[in-house]
């Protein structure tokens, strides 16, 4: 199988399939109900894209695929894996915050593929625009997540809309009951949970002890010992997010933040800043918890414990992943214990005193043009290594949205370039060039 998909594979700069791959993409290709069960970071996301590639009619000028997902990230997300794949078929995403008549545009030139959230799907069909006539596979990712956040009835309402000769439903916990709506009667069930291993044996648990109820100095200190890497920490509740920040903040830690209280772009600039290295803390509800890319997280903090074991299970799935180690660390309060049943081998941790927390490497840059002006990557590498003469090695991650970029540079060279940017243009357009908040 790994050879049918070898030029897909080498745009993605992965060698083999794995097991669970090879096994989901032949029943996609020759089953009409399928339920892939598989946990986070096992990748899922490739195991249903690639088999697309036979089942689009490359002839048929209209949507053919439908990608539900339940959050704005995951959904940008499984956009960037499919265009990476370099398969000619054009996709749109949609989905709630991004700009409604910039989607609508999209759709006028029918995608072969739309990926998007139920809520903004079904908004897009209601308002008639885009044909889904001849949609007949639909992928429903992180599937039980999509009825957690409340899409039950927008689902609903897409798959009475469509006459499908292919269903596949995601998950990364087993789906127990499968709702009257999806159609589905009799699924080929993929499951590639292990009941026996709750965790990852390459996942050291480790328990943190607080002297106090207010856990805020067992944190620091904890930070402070293992945040040179890349660190999540994870809390319950929005409102407490507000008040370690500024604890952490005080405390001379760098760090970015992300939940359902934020704006969209504020939510992608928190994600940009983690991910390029210009903060090593990010500070998090468990809208992270699943459907977010990160890789190569060293370490996990629970700040606040999880009342759920599944909860437990797909935090910690932020490390340890692709056979790589990792560490969960469980902040416990005086008297303070795990509210869910488990049979867990968890380690005291032990202070060491040694601060090995350092400033992030590098910071964002803001740039005010983006994809809908035409500007791309190479034209911002080459604006930086040829206009502001940027040594080799001081350039760091670009992303590049619809309407601005953002780009990691060197801390270092922060200084040497902010005084070059006055009236500079990009691609013959005049730009803003400043730190990103």
């Amino acid at each position: 199988m790994s050879a049918k998909y070898k030029k897909e594979l080498q745009n993605l700069g992965i060698k083999t399939l794995k097991p669970m791959q090879e096994t989901a993409i032949k029943a996609m290709l020759s089953e009409r109900e399928i339920t892939l069960l598989s946990p986070t970071g096992s990748g899922k996301t490739l195991a249903f894209l690639l088999p697309l590639l036979s089942l689009i009619n490359k002839n048929v000028a209209e949507v053919q695929v439908i990608i539900l997902l339940p959050t704005r990230e995951l959904a940008l997300q499984i956009e960037e894996v499919f265009k990476k794949l370099q398969t000619g078929h054009k996709v749109t995403t949609c989905y709630g915050g991004h700009s409604m008549s910039i989607e609508k545009n999209n759709l006028k030139e029918a995608p072969k593929v739309i990926i998007g959230t139920p809520g903004r799907i079904d908004d897009h069909m209601n308002r008639n625009n885009f044909s889904w006539k001849a949609i007949n596979t639909i992928i429903v990712d992180e599937f039980d997540k999509c009825l957690e956040l409340g899409f039950n009835k927008e689902m609903k309402r897409i798959f009475k809309r469509l006459r499908l000769s292919k269903t596949v439903l995601t998950s990364a916990t087993d789906l127990l009951d499968i709702p009257e709506f999806t159609g589905i009667t009799k699924p080929i069930k993929l499951d590639y949970l292990d009941k026996n291993q709750d965790f990852n044996k390459n996942l050291s648990l480790l328990a943190v002890h607080s002297n106090d109820r207010d856990k805020l100095d067992a944190l620091g200190n904890l930070l402070k010992e293992i945040a040179f890497e890349p660190t999540i920490v994870f809390c319950n509740r929005k409102d407490a997010i507000d008040r370690i920040s500024d604890y952490l903040i005080d405390n001379d830690f760098t760090i970015t933040t992300f939940h359902g209280n934020l704006e969209q772009d504020e939510r992608e600039r928190s994600i940009i800043k983690f991910k390029n290295g210009s903060a090593h803390i990010l500070l998090c509800t468990d809208l992270a918890a699943r459907g977010i890319d990160l890789d190569n997280i060293k370490n996990i903090v629970h700040y606040h414990l999880p009342h759920q074991l599944s909860i437990f299970t797909h935090r910690n799935g932020r490390t340890a992943r692709m056979q790589k180690s990792g560490k969960a660390f469980l902040i416990f309060a005086p008297e303070e214990n795990l509210s869910f049943e488990h049979d867990l081998e968890i380690e005291n941790y032990f202070f060491t005193n040694e601060t090995k927390y350092k400033e992030p490497e590098y910071r964002t840059l803001y740039i005010s043009k983006g994809k809908k002006d035409k500007i791309n990557k190479i034209d911002i590498v080459g604006f930086f290594y040829k206009q502001i003469e940027l040594d080799r090695g001081e350039l760091g991650i670009i992303d590049v949205k619809d309407f601005c970029v953002y780009v990691g540079i060197k801390a270092s060279a922060i200084k040497k370039v902010m005084g070059r940017f006055n009236k500079q243009k990009i691609k013959g357009k005049t730009v803003k060039i400043e730190l990103a908040r």
